[in-house]
C-alpha cells in the first residue's frame, strides 16, 4: 500500500514516545486534575461542616448578645456600655457638674453641718448617684473628710448636704468639695418642677429651731427616698445656716409636710427684720451720769432721750424691757410689746440721791438681764439682744468688780444673747468693756453724750438687715429618671 508514512514515535508533552503509549500520557494530567478537584469538594465540605458544628456549639454554650452591662464596646453603642440603643448616656457627651459654692455651719461646739450646691446644666440628663468628697480644714491642714453619692437631677442647681460633722477642738476656716466624674447619667424626665412649696414657717428660732414646709408632688408618679434640704439666706444671698430631711414616700398628686430641725438657736444668724428682736437695755445711773451738771442734769438725760427713740424704732413684733443699775441693779420693766409705754417709763429714768455717791455693779446688770430672757415673757420665736451702756468703771461688788461682770457676761452669752456695750465719756476701760460685748465691733463708744443717738441708731441697724430672710427648700429625687435596661 502506497501512502504517508505513520511515525513510530510521537510528541506527547514534548517527550517523544512509542506510539502505541502516547494516548497514556496524554490522560495522565487529566486524571490529576479531575482527582485534585474531587479532594478539593472533599475536604471544603468537610470544613464546611464541621464550621456548622463549630457555630452551633459557640451559640449554644458560648455566645453572649451584646448588652449594655458587659463592660466592652460592641452593638450601637457610643461608648462602652453608654450610647446606642443603651439608656446610659456617655460621659463624653454630658456637660460635667460643677460646684457653685460650698459652705459649713457650726451647730455646736466641735460639730458642724456643710453644705454645697452644685450646678448639673444637662437638659433632661441626671444622675442618681454624683460622687463626692467634702473636706473641712483649718491652717494645720485637713481636719475631716466625708465622701458620699446623691442625686443630681436636671437642669438646675441642687444641694449637696453632709450634716453633724465632727471637728474636735478644731474650727473649720475653709470647706472644699471635689465632684467625682464616673457617674451613670441617665434620661430624666423632670427636675426641681417635679416639687412645688406651697408653705414654710419657721417656729422656736432661739430654742430648738423648727422649719415646717409644705410640698405638693405635682407629677402622676410616686418619689421614694426624697432629700430635701432647707437653706437660709440672709437678705444679701448669704447662706447662713442649712438643714436636710428625708421622705421615704411621697405620692404622686400629694401634698406632704416636712419638717427641719436644728439641735440650738439659730435665731443670732438671722438678721432679717422679720425675725422678731427681744432687747434688753441696760442704763447706768450711777451718780457720775449727772457729773456734767445742767438743768435737766447731763449727760442722763441725753442718754435716755437717744434710749427712749431707740424703743421707739422697734418693730411691732419686738419686746423690749429695761433695767438699771448703779449700787445695785433693778428691773424697771420686764419684756413687753407696749414700746409706747417702755420709751415713756425710760424718759422719765432719774438718778436716786442713794446712788449720787454709790457705786457701778455692771454685773450685776448682766444677771438681772439674763434672768428676765429666761421668763416666760421672752418670745422663743425672738432672737435675744442686751445693749449696756456705762459712762464709767465697773466698782461693786468690792471684790473683783471686772471679773465678775466678765463671768457674768460669759453665761449670758451661753445662753444665745447678743451683747452691745456702750462707753461714754473717756473715764473708761475699754478692754474691758469690748470683753462683756459679743464682738469687738459691738462695742461702741460715745466721745459725748450727743453722739449716743447715733449709736443707739446703728444698733438698730445691726439688729436686722433690711429686707427678708430667703429660706429655699429643694427637694431631690431620682423618680423621673429612665432605669437602666
Amino acid at each position: 500500500m502506497y501512502g504517508t508514512e505513520i511515525p513510530a514515535t510521537q510528541s506527547v508533552a514534548g517527550i517523544s514516545v512509542p506510539r502505541d503509549h502516547a494516548c497514556v500520557w496524554y490522560n495522565v494530567p487529566i486524571m490529576r486534575l479531575w482527582a485534585f478537584w474531587r479532594r478539593l469538594q472533599y475536604v471544603t465540605g468537610v470544613f464546611f461542616f464541621w464550621s456548622i458544628i463549630g457555630v452551633l456549639v459557640y451559640y449554644t454554650y458560648w455566645y453572649t448578645a451584646p448588652t449594655c452591662f458587659d463592660e466592652r464596646k460592641n452593638g450601637e453603642e457610643s461608648g462602652i456600655d453608654c450610647g446606642g440603643a443603651c439608656v446610659r448616656i456617655c460621659a463624653f457627651s454630658v456637660i460635667q457638674p460643677s460646684e457653685l459654692w460650698v459652705r459649713a455651719f457650726k451647730i455646736r461646739d466641735g460639730q458642724y453641718n456643710a453644705i454645697a450646691y452644685v450646678e448639673n446644666r444637662n437638659i433632661n440628663v441626671g444622675t442618681a448617684a454624683l460622687e463626692y468628697t467634702l473636706a473641712l480644714y483649718d491652717s494645720q491642714g485637713l481636719i475631716v473628710e466625708r465622701k458620699g453619692t446623691t442625686i443630681l437631677p436636671p437642669d438646675g442647681v441642687y444641694p449637696v448636704f453632709e450634716g453633724r460633722i465632727d471637728t474636735g477642738s478644731r474650727v473649720p476656716t475653709q470647706t472644699v468639695i471635689a465632684l467625682g466624674e464616673d457617674s451613670v447619667w441617665v434620661p430624666a424626665e423632670s427636675g426641681r418642677e417635679q416639687f412645688k412649696v406651697e408653705r414654710r414657717e419657721l417656729k422656736s428660732a432661739d430654742t430648738l429651731p423648727v422649719l415646717t414646709s409644705s410640698l405638693l408632688n405635682t407629677s402622676l408618679e410616686e418619689a421614694t427616698d426624697v432629700e430635701v434640704v432647707a437653706t437660709i439666706f440672709d437678705a444679701k444671698g448669704n447662706a447662713l445656716t442649712a438643714s436636710q430631711t428625708v421622705v421615704p414616700y411621697f405620692p404622686g398628686r400629694k401634698t406632704k409636710d416636712v419638717v427641719f430641725t436644728w439641735p440650738t438657736p439659730i435665731s443670732k444668724t438671722l438678721r432679717t427684720c422679720e425675725v422678731p428682736t427681744d432687747i434688753i437695755l441696760g442704763i447706768d445711773l450711777s451718780g457720775s451720769m449727772n457729773n456734767d451738771g445742767g438743768t435737766p442734769p447731763e449727760p442722763v438725760t441725753s442718754v435716755l432721750n437717744a434710749a427712749g427713740a431707740f424703743v421707739a424704732r422697734l418693730k411691732s413684733d419686738d419686746k423690749v424691757g429695761v433695767v438699771t443699775y448703779a449700787t445695785e441693779a433693778v428691773i424697771r420693766e420686764g419684756l413687753t410689746e407696749n414700746k409706747v409705754r417702755i420709751a415713756d417709763v425710760v424718759r422719765k429714768l432719774t438718778i436716786a440721791e442713794s446712788d449720787e455717791q454709790g457705786s457701778t455693779n455692771t454685773g450685776d446688770a448682766i444677771y438681772r438681764a439674763q434672768d428676765e430672757f429666761s421668763s416666760g415673757r421672752h418670745n422663743p420665736d425672738a432672737r435675744k439682744v442686751f445693749v449696756l451702756l456705762s459712762d464709767g468703771l465697773a466698782n461693786a461688788p468690792e471684790e473683783s468688780p471686772e471679773e465678775y461682770a466678765v463671768n457674768a457676761a460669759l453665761a449670758l452669752k451661753a445662753t444665745g444673747v447678743e451683747v452691745f456695750t456702750i462707753g461714754l465719756g473717756g473715764e473708761l476701760n475699754d478692754a474691758f468693756l469690748q470683753s462683756i460685748a459679743s464682738s469687738n465691733d459691738q462695742y461702741l463708744k460715745a466721745a459725748t453724750a450727743g453722739t449716743v443717738d447715733a449709736i443707739y441708731r446703728s444698733i438698730t441697724g445691726a439688729i436686722c438687715e433690711d429686707g427678708a430672710a430667703v429660706i429655699e427648700i429643694i427637694p431631690k429625687t431620682s423618680a423621673s429618671f429612665t432605669p437602666l435596661r
